[in-house]
């Protein structure tokens, strides 16, 4: 799995919507470079969702997975367009989604939600570097009950799946 680690740089810098979670108890940043501009990169990470692409696994990993559960390997243009307000399903239960709190194609989109009284943002942000595009990522919870276990448990769980993902978007967009 390819490193998540943001640059000391990125985690300093703000970032479109870190406003809409204003007092965030938990931050989290992960960034990953993808060998394409962002132009290329970007319809892959606006069909990203339950219900919609999936989330991106590398194909090693996705054969162990039903078919069903598979995500896209192909653009779908049906998921393409996102605006403001879009509401997006996620997979953290049935009932959770995503709102499109900010969109400028093709260098960020942020995202927002309410889980069990926790305020949500989720930035993706994708910065041209030469021929390459470094994808910034950065999850904004507040408030949290339990700071610790959100950071070591959801810090895990966040750079597993954001490893998961740059590994799998890497095989599609290149």
């Amino acid at each position: 799995m390819p490193s998540v680690v943001p640059r000391d740089v990125e985690v300093a810098v703000g970032l479109p919507g870190d406003d809409l979670v204003p007092h965030a108890d938990v931050v989290m940043d992960r960034a990953f470079s993808v060998d394409a501009r962002p132009a290329a990169v970007w319809p892959w990470l606006e069909q990203l969702g339950k219900r919609r692409a999936g989330w991106y696994l590398p194909r090693r990993l996705e054969r162990a997975l039903p078919s069903s559960r598979r995500a896209l390997r192909r653009l779908d243009p049906s998921y393409g367009g996102l605006q403001v307000g879009d509401v997006i399903p996620d997979y953290g239960g049935r009932d959770e989604t995503f709102t499109v709190a900010m969109t400028a194609a093709p260098s960020y989109l942020v995202y927002t939600s309410r889980r069990r009284g926790t305020d949500v943002s989720w930035a993706i942000v994708l910065t041209p570097e030469d021929v390459r595009t470094r994808v910034h990522l950065r999850l904004r919870l507040g408030p949290v009950k339990h700071v610790r276990l959100a950071e070591v448990a959801g810090g895990l769980f966040d750079a597993l799946t954001i490893a998961g993902m740059a590994a799998g978007l890497r095989e599609r967009v290149c």
